[in-house]
């Protein structure tokens, strides 16, 4: 059987249809969650794609954290099932607590949109599996609220326990701390990052690369071998 990603769709989400091709390139069953339906349609792992949901209002990711579809995220994502927060999804992520730290507007205050090389920290996520520790990888990047902040204690339990998934190279574009771009909860299901890998699935478009396509193709095995 086919295994069923589920992509939301938050009013000002942008890279939805992105984040479905990028799925069903992988092989999965590309299944649209629209964020005022509960139901996840029996889907296997969910993603929070990118965007401006509601329009940043507030903050970033604020009001859509209570859209009732996340009720239901958070309850499965506690459970076990799988969840992937790109860029708009990584800042709802944080904002439901299924992540720690905050996101914050970039340190230089302007939009930065450009392709952005990343480390692999964490390959041992459900979400990471088919990327090696240390492998560098590049990616498009596209934020305004991308500068990601948590208190030193926090910062400090990420890096002893190995949840910095993914770390800025080169250039920290942003002004994240600890050059963070990506981190995971503690038990691998749950990750979330700044860049955008569904823009980097097929050499036609984007980076003229596939680095991204290995966060679909993880998330694959992991629901085939569980």
């Amino acid at each position: 059987m086919t295994s069923r990603i589920g992509v939301v769709t938050f009013p000002g989400t942008l890279d939805d249809q992105d984040a479905l091709r990028a799925a069903r390139l992988a092989g999965a069953e590309p299944v649209p969650l629209w964020h005022r339906d509960k139901d996840l349609h029996q889907v296997d792992a969910v993603v929070l794609a990118g965007g401006f949901s509601y329009g940043d209002y507030l903050r970033a990711g604020a009001i859509s954290r209570f859209s009732p579809v996340m009720e239901t995220v958070i309850e499965q994502a506690r459970a076990g099932m799988p969840v992937l927060g790109i860029c708009n999804g990584f800042q709802i992520l944080t904002e439901a607590h299924l992540l720690p730290g905050a996101m914050l507007r970039n340190n230089h205050l302007h939009f930065v949109c450009r392709d952005q090389k990343l480390r692999v920290e964490n390959a041992g996520t459900a979400w990471t599996a088919d990327y090696e520790q240390g492998q560098e990888i590049s990616v498009p990047l596209k934020n305004m609220d991308g500068r990601y902040v948590a208190d030193e204690r926090t910062l400090d339990e990420l890096e002893a326990e190995g949840r910095v998934a993914f770390r800025y190279l080169d250039v920290n574009p942003n002004g994240s701390l600890r050059d963070i771009a990506g981190i995971t909860n503690a038990a691998g299901n749950v990750v979330g990052l700044m860049p955008h890998p569904e823009h980097a699935v097929e050499p036609l478009v984007g980076t003229g690369r596939t680095d991204g396509l290995g966060f679909f193709t993880s998330i694959l095995k992991k629901l085939v071998n569980a």
